[in-house]
Order: C-alpha cells, then structure tokens, then sequence
C-alpha cells in the first residue's frame, strides 16, 4: 500500500512538473533548463528532477504523450463512435488529439526539433506508434493478421502529415487541418480498396506450387 501511495504521489508530482514545463518550453524549449525552472515554479526542490525523469528533458516529452494520448482515449471513450463508420471515427480520434495540444503549439514544434535529433529518432517512432495504436483501438480495430500493421503504418504517415500541416495552420478551428485529414484518410481508403482488389485477383490465380507437385 505504502509503495502505491509512493507511485501515487510521484505521478501528481510529474504532472504538476508538466504543467508547468509547458510554460517555458515555449521559451527554453524541451531542456533541463526549462525543467529546472518548472520544479522551482511547483515549489519542488530540483532534485524531483532526477527522480520524477531521470532521462531530463527527453522523458518529460515521453510522458506529455503518453498523458495526451491517456486523455484522448478518455475523451473518446463519451463519444458515440459505434454511429460513425471507420474513417470517421479514426478522423474523430486525430482531430481530439490535436485539439488537447492546441494550447501549447508551440511546445509541439519545440518537440519536433528534438526528436529529429539522430539519438532521439527511435524514441520518436515508438510515440508516433503509439499514438496510431490508441487511434485504432478507440476506433475498434480488431485486427490481427497483417492488416494489423500495415493499418497503423499508413496511418503513422497520415497522422504526421497532418500535424505539420497542423502547425502552420491559420485557418479559424483548424479547418484547413480537417479538410487536410480528410484527403489524406481519402488517399489511405483508396490504398486499402485497390489491396482488397489486388488481394481477389491474386486468390484467383492458380497455386504455382501445386502446379509444380502435379507435375
């Protein structure tokens, strides 16, 4: 119990560094600097720090998007996806994840700028994966096979296409970014539909292996 309550304590502690590192990596970006002036905002004594991220800056970032992607899965969970069909749902699930980072574009782009750093790119991937993963699960994925991958590989590419687009969008409500969202996913159905095609025409075509046991 003593442990949880420890567990507990610490992730209200790494929230509350979150919110107010938000604030400077406007300013200092995602830096150990920033992190330091978020604990002293808190109240906290900069050894938190270690505790709270010992990998600095880095899994400060790590933990904003795995909270962002926490709170869009709960945002979801009161939306009537079940009435919406598949692209819809999953267009749903991408424009409710931009709309919790709004307030802090910047700290976004900030983010960008760090992961395309050689040492961060895998970190970066596994989050993008994850962020896709948590879009088909609220959209009722329930893949197994191959699709399973091949579902969240384009939708990696769509998702990250959109948010840079997002960036730089002036448009009042993002409208830009949706009707954007929307060729994009357009573009992913049309992949889809030509793989479902390609994949009846090639279970038409004779088995080379049995033809070569035959003969």
């Amino acid at each position: 119990m003593e442990a949880v309550m420890k567990d507990e304590h610490l992730l209200t502690e790494k929230r509350a560094l979150l919110d107010a590192l938000l604030t400077h990596v406007p300013f200092d970006g995602w830096t150990t600097k920033a992190m330091t002036q978020a604990a002293k905002d808190c109240g906290y004594d900069t050894g938190l720090l270690t505790r709270a991220f010992p990998n600095g800056p880095a899994e400060a970032l790590d933990f904003w998007v795995a909270e962002t992607d926490r709170a869009m899965l709960r945002i979801l969970d009161g939306r009537d996806l079940a009435a919406m069909k598949t692209g819809q749902r999953v267009k749903t699930a991408v424009l409710v994840r931009l709309e919790l980072v709004a307030p802090h574009r910047e700290a976004v782009r900030r983010a960008l700028s760090l992961e395309a750093l050689p040492q961060h790119a895998p970190k970066a991937l596994q989050q993008l994966y994850r962020t896709v993963d948590a879009i088909w699960y609220a959209a009722g994925d329930t893949a197994t096979d191959f699709n399973f991958y091949t579902k969240r590989m384009l939708l990696a590419g769509v998702y990250a296409a959109t948010l840079l687009h997002w960036l730089d969008d002036k448009s009042e409500g993002f409208a830009s970014t949706a009707a954007f969202l929307d060729r994009r996913l357009a573009d992913v159905m049309r992949i889809q539909q030509a793989k479902g095609r390609l994949g009846k025409l090639f279970d038409r075509l004779p088995n080379p292996l049995g033809r070569t046991r035959r003969v």
